[in-house]
């Protein structure tokens, strides 16, 4: 099993970040903040005004960690990475499997029956937790018995993938619309009525686009690590600059990467309504503040473990986006018949 290295997260304005012998070094007006063992890590996220030296850069580069630089609210502007891993065989195999239109709707319909089966965990076990403080318990129940029925409409061999992504859709309005009534704070600005972005108009879509960001970020890795070109989707159309293979791993994972953690940091009033401010355009942002209590409580929750169905271990959770990554690249050698989705219980 692949050793879980530490992805650094860098939310200082002003820090600059060095090589000193085997270390990254961080430093903030001349003043030695952090001091990192190199070898240990696996990415670096400058988020904001960050610099990196040149030698920093280039011991990343020949060592395989990127390094990816977000403004201060995690929209992606630009990656630094070394030579481009894999074999040309593998992702060949993936590009033709994406022009196949067959073979691609195979592939989207494993994935969305594990985004669906991961959002209906995610309300089944929101019932359990709070069951008796849901205000619209018929709204919400039909959610969730439209969660547990659209994976097998999903299943059947004819959906071709256009019809896929209808039934993502129809999925995301059912889970969506009942998401509200697992936020258990009265605070209107992280009262949540439907999904917005671009920008989030309210706490929990700010918190939620933050969270599906560093998500995406580990599962482009994820599929480098393992040979596959992230650009090149089954789900989400190629477009320039758009990492779509890792968008379209990262939907299994948003349930519990991205709204569980979001509604319990939330819930535990670890994130309030002072930790966003609005902007003049409506906006709502998370402050630097709350960005770092965000970064640290998603690296705990990556070192949690959990059972993976199909290979019937334990596993940490930071590691499932590589595990998933080599099962999608075993399907597309040949060796598995299909995905098997991540399904979470």
């Amino acid at each position: 099993m692949r050793r879980q290295l530490n992805t650094v997260y860098v939310t200082t304005d002003g820090a600059w970040l060095r090589l000193d012998g085997a270390n990254l070094v961080m430093e903030v007006e001349r003043e030695e903040r952090a001091r990192i063992p190199a070898h240990l890590l696996q990415g670096l996220v400058c988020l904001g005004r960050a610099q990196v030296s040149a030698p920093l850069l280039g011991y990343c580069a020949e060592h395989g960690i990127t390094v990816s630089y977000l403004t201060a609210n995690g929209r992606f502007l630009a990656r630094v990475e070394g030579p481009v891993s894999g074999n040309v065989l593998l992702r060949r195999a993936q590009y033709r499997r994406t022009d196949d239109l067959t073979a691609c709707a195979a592939v989207v319909r494993h994935l969305l029956v594990g985004k669906v089966h991961n959002q209906h965990a995610v309300l089944a076990r929101g019932s359990r937790d709070h069951g008796e403080k849901i205000l619209d318990r018929p709204a919400f129940d039909h959610a969730v018995e439209r969660l547990r029925r659209i994976p097998r409409r999903m299943m059947l061999p004819e959906t071709s993938t256009d019809e896929l992504r209808g039934l993502e859709g129809e999925a995301a309005a059912a889970y969506f619309g009942v998401f509200n009534e697992l936020v258990r704070t009265d605070a209107p600005l992280l009262r949540f009525s439907g999904r917005n972005r671009r920008p989030p108009k309210d706490g929990i879509n700010a918190l939620l686009s933050f969270l599906y960001t560093l998500l995406t970020h580990d599962c482009r890795s994820a599929l480098e690590t393992v040979g596959l070109d992230p650009a090149v989707g089954f789900l989400h159309r190629d477009r320039p600059g758009r990492p779509s293979l890792a968008l379209d791993l990262a939907e299994e994972f948003r349930p519990l990467l991205g709204d569980r953690l979001a509604l319990t940091l939330v819930n535990l009033r670890q994130i309030t309504e002072k930790d966003f401010r609005r902007m003049d355009d409506g906006a709502v942002l998370l402050t630097e503040s709350a960005r770092k209590t965000v970064l640290v409580a998603y690296q705990e929750r990556k070192r949690e473990q959990l059972l993976h169905a199909f290979i019937n271990e334990k596993i940490e959770i930071g590691l499932l986006p590589f595990v998933q990554s080599q099962l999608l690249a075993r399907h597309l050698r040949g060796e598995l018949d299909a995905y098997p989705p991540f399904l979470w219980k």
